[in-house]
């Protein structure tokens, strides 16, 4: 138990709420699209199973990744990921991704269509809580992932507009959850296997690495962003 009361640990859950939040974005857009054609009486039983069944998919995923971050050059691999994620994050694309997203009279089918579009749109969510867990160390990294993602359950469920709307409101928010992604890029690269015997292992590059990809994130999204105005104006 001693584990879980340590500052790592409770970083760790807090980073990984803040990514399920983040990230999962989307999941409100699916869940209302895909339960809107449900009777009213089901839309509840339909919100609440279809984020229950997408979250027991994203943590069977996760699990394979935290094992998957032990082979050499792909936590690297990840990194490079993650800071993608978080400039995509910051400068995102136009483009309507849920156009494809059908709506169902049928309880089980809405719960479907919610864990497929889920599995489907949830690489990002995977890779990125899976480094967070990386980082509060090597013991407990499946359990804190777990209690990380049904904490965030009920915040999906019933705060996400909530949450959208002071985004759009604070845009801030945006852009330090990106930054947060990049720093979180750097750590997991400085602890990859193929390179460990070549950096230096002390706290110091830990977090020098952490601050450089926060910063490359937040550098290259602003670039974007100010590229697509340029562009659109």
């Amino acid at each position: 138990m001693e584990e879980f009361m340590t500052a790592h640990f409770w970083i760790a859950v807090g980073q990984i709420i803040l990514i399920d939040i983040l990230l999962g974005g989307d999941n409100a857009v699916v869940i209302a699209l895909a339960c809107r054609g449900l009777p009213a009486h089901q839309r509840t039983k339909g919100i609440i199973w279809g984020t229950v069944g997408a979250i027991v998919l994203r943590i069977i995923l996760i699990a394979f990744a935290l094992a998957l971050l032990q082979i050499p050059y792909l936590k690297l691999i990840g990194a490079l990921l993650l800071l993608w994620i978080g400039v995509k994050l910051i400068a995102p694309e136009d483009e309507d991704e849920h156009g494809n997203i059908q709506s169902s009279d049928k309880l089980w089918t809405a719960i479907k269509t919610v864990v497929i579009a889920d599995l489907v749109m949830s690489i990002d969510n995977v890779v990125a809580i899976a480094a967070a867990a990386q980082n509060a160390g090597e013991q407990h990294q499946l359990a804190l992932v777990i209690f990380g993602l049904v904490v965030s359950i009920p915040i999906i469920v019933g705060g996400s507009q909530l949450i959208l709307k002071l985004m759009d409101r604070f845009p801030v928010i945006i852009t330090l959850g990106g930054m947060l992604l990049g720093w979180i890029a750097g750590t997991m690269a400085h602890t990859d296997p193929a390179l460990t015997p070549y950096l230096p292992q002390d706290r110091s590059w830990h977090i020098a690495l952490g601050v450089a990809g926060a910063l490359l994130v937040l550098v290259i999204g602003k670039l974007l962003q100010s590229r697509r105005a340029r562009v659109g104006a």
